[in-house]
């Protein structure tokens, strides 16, 4: 019996994370509610439950967002930079993110969080705005944006690493913090050496 509970709540998180967000909310948003429904102390037979504390739960949805932002940035950055740099900084960010999304997914699943399945408004307008651009204006902006996400992704992993309450969640962030920092790092150097 538990283990057909854990395969559907399993198989909800993965529709749910499938699932295109709607109505006025983004997919982060829609996430972080669904999350909140799950509160195990009032209603865990009619959602499942949720194996985590709030906070734990949104540092999962927010790091999901921005690990979809990178790996989505790093391919339009393949299709549109013609800076060798960038485009191998690119490359780094699909493999790397995409990693580490695999892996908040299998946690994501196994703690019944539903992780957005696309990412939110604020980087669908960065795409946007980036996607019109091309050439060094485009290599410029997206070198500016990298900076940015990189430090707020830093800033959320750090953070999760000293208090996070969820054992599993703190140990992902604790590992992700480092990668992240080296990314930071690399693009600062590529941003200088651009100038």
């Amino acid at each position: 019996m538990k283990k057909l509970i854990y395969l559907m709540a399993v198989s909800v998180s993965a529709l749910a994370f499938q699932a295109c967000g709607g109505g006025d909310k983004d997919a982060k948003e829609t996430a972080d509610s669904l999350n909140m429904s799950k509160d195990t102390t009032t209603n865990a037979a009619a959602t499942g439950g949720i194996a985590v504390d709030n906070d734990d739960a949104k540092f999962a949805t927010e790091a999901a967002v921005g690990g979809m932002a990178e790996v989505e940035l790093g391919k339009l950055a393949l299709q549109k930079s013609s800076n060798a740099q960038v485009k191998e900084f690119a490359t780094m960010m699909v493999n790397d993110h995409g990693m580490a999304n695999t892996e908040l997914m299998e946690i994501a699943a196994a703690k019944n969080i539903t992780l957005p399945s696309t990412v939110d408004e604020d980087h669908k307008s960065k795409m946007d705005d980036l996607s019109k651009k091309s050439g060094a204006d485009f290599d410029k902006a997206y070198v500016d944006a990298m900076i940015d996400g990189h430090k707020s992704t830093l800033k959320l992993m750090e953070d999760e690493s000293k208090t996070g309450m969820d054992a599993e969640l703190k140990a992902f962030a604790t590992k992700t913090a480092p990668v992240v920092q080296t990314h930071l790092t690399m693009i600062n150097k590529i941003k200088d050496g651009m100038k």
